[in-house]
């Protein structure tokens, strides 16, 4: 028998391992998601602002709320509640005559709530107090907020809210400015008056509520009429509405990083998109509106295109309104109602189904005519399946709007074209109306307040809601195609 071989002095040995031991190792991994249901899943958002609807309304129900003696009918006081913590300004009574300085408090600070964000504001909250965020809930506020990265996220937090509350304050110093400093909201207005009408207007003009809180018997006209010609206010309040549609992130990238080529895609879209959109908005509503006596036919050159660049601002979806909508060419609401269901920016204090979900739809629709398989903008590719999300939210958001239309016609017997424009309004979160809500029935109050909740919170949660569902299938069916169009 042969000795078994036996290496020599200075021979190089190489080992090689049996086939047994190097066997395939499987690990299964699975994704992480956002849970659809608990206390971390994206319905928190939902859940949260009901509760805070909840205690709004019975807030403003309580006879402190209201000017006159006795409670306040509980339809009013939870429409005005829905209201403002969806940022809208729809009202169905005069908010500075009807409620008290403790129902105007209550009022801004769900204003200041719903556009901040629920998440934010409890996470807000939360890291104040010193508690720790779970891993769950920072993905869904991470989602919420539309960023990647989960580190530096109570950071993020904290610079929103700082960010927020800046250009708030600075908005009010300068309406302060002209309301006392520079000029006078009324004759004898004291300084305690002009600040609190400056920061409510404020507040209420950056988080794109659209609310007003203007004395009738010293200032005439509804909403902000009485400065159809004040260059300064409404330019001040356009500037707050523009950078609240805008979105904290992009703000953030103009501060910090100042130059347009090394934005990122997200930022350059929103911002094309908006000034596309204030551009278009201010011709089409000029062109169809300068021969309209009613509106600005009577008005300067200039002054015709201030107010109709003003209008294509809150069209966005600030409800605050210097001439009478219910006097506007059929065709003009018209486009306000397309303005009105795009909204801002996401991660905005603004509603609509959002700019950049239009933006994807255009930009997988051109894609699409033009025969690419690829998405891109501004020379990136955008993942295929962020265009089809997009689709799905414009499609079940039109669903919506035609649905509640219906249901809203069955209860109101009122003309199709200001049901129309008011179930835009709310779905939209704008806040502008004909004239029909405040004659609205019970029927149609919670019709119309029920859309604008679905409004404010269905397109984010929907979005959450796909994101955190993504389950990967092993098997595929056989193809088979069928035919369009």
């Amino acid at each position: 028998m042969q000795p078994p071989w036996q290496p020599r002095s200075g021979d190089v040995v190489v080992r090689r391992p049996r086939q047994s031991e190097i066997g395939p190792v499987h690990i299964n991994a699975a994704p992480r998601s956002v849970p659809v249901r608990g206390p971390a899943s994206p319905m928190l958002v939902v859940y949260g602002f009901l509760i805070l609807t909840f205690i709004g309304t019975m807030l403003l129900w309580l006879p402190i709320a209201r000017e006159e003696a006795g409670f306040a009918p509980i339809l009013t006081a939870m429409f005005s509640a829905t209201s403002a913590i969806t940022v809208t300004g729809l009202v169905v009574v005069d908010t500075a005559d009807y409620w008290t300085t403790f129902g105007h408090v209550v009022l801004l600070v769900l204003a200041f709530i719903g556009g901040l964000g629920f998440m934010t504001a409890a996470a807000f909250l939360l890291i104040i107090v010193g508690q720790r965020i779970g891993m769950q809930s920072q993905i869904a506020i991470r989602e919420g907020l539309g960023v990647r990265q989960l580190g530096g996220l109570s950071s993020l937090i904290k610079r929103i809210v700082v960010l927020s509350v800046t250009i708030q304050l600075i908005g009010s110093v300068l309406l302060f400015l002209r309301f006392y400093v520079f000029g006078s909201l009324w004759d004898g207005i004291s300084i305690g008056t002009a600040l609190w009408q400056s920061a409510f207007l404020g507040v209420s003009a950056f988080n794109n509520a659209g609310l007003v809180i203007l004395p009738s018997d010293h200032i005439p006209g509804a909403s902000l009429e009485a400065f159809r010609s004040d260059e300064w206010v409404l330019g001040i309040i356009a500037g707050l509405i523009i950078l609240g549609a805008l979105g904290y992130l992009a703000i953030f990238e103009i501060i910090t990083i100042r130059s347009l080529r090394r934005f990122s895609l997200e930022t350059k879209i929103v911002l094309t998109g908006s000034i596309a959109l204030l551009v278009m908005g201010t011709t089409f509503i000029y062109v169809l509106e300068r021969n309209n006596d009613e509106t600005i036919g009577t008005l300067s050159a200039p002054n015709q295109i201030g107010d109709a660049f003003f209008n294509a601002t809150i069209a966005r979806t600030a409800g605050f309104s210097i001439d009478d909508f219910g006097k506007h060419e059929d065709t003009t609401n018209v486009v306000f109602e397309l303005l009105m269901f795009i909204g801002g920016a996401s991660a905005s204090t603004a509603g609509g189904i959002k700019l950049n979900t239009v933006a994807l739809i255009v930009i997988a629709t051109v894609a699409t005519v033009r025969g690419r398989r690829n998405l891109s903008a501004f020379n990136r590719d955008i993942p295929q399946e962020l265009a089809r999300r997009a689709l799905i939210i414009g499609a079940l958001a039109l669903l919506t709007v035609v649905a509640f239309l219906i249901v809203l016609m069955m209860v109101e017997d009122r003309p199709l074209s200001d049901l129309q424009f008011e179930i835009f309004s709310a779905i939209g979160t704008v806040g502008v109306s004909t004239g029909i809500t405040p004659l609205l029935g019970d029927g149609g109050k919670i019709v119309v307040a029920t859309a604008m909740f679905v409004g404010r919170f269905g397109p984010l949660t929907l979005a959450l809601l796909m994101a955190g569902r993504e389950v990967p299938v092993g098997y595929r069916y056989a193809t088979e195609r069928i035919r369009i169009g």
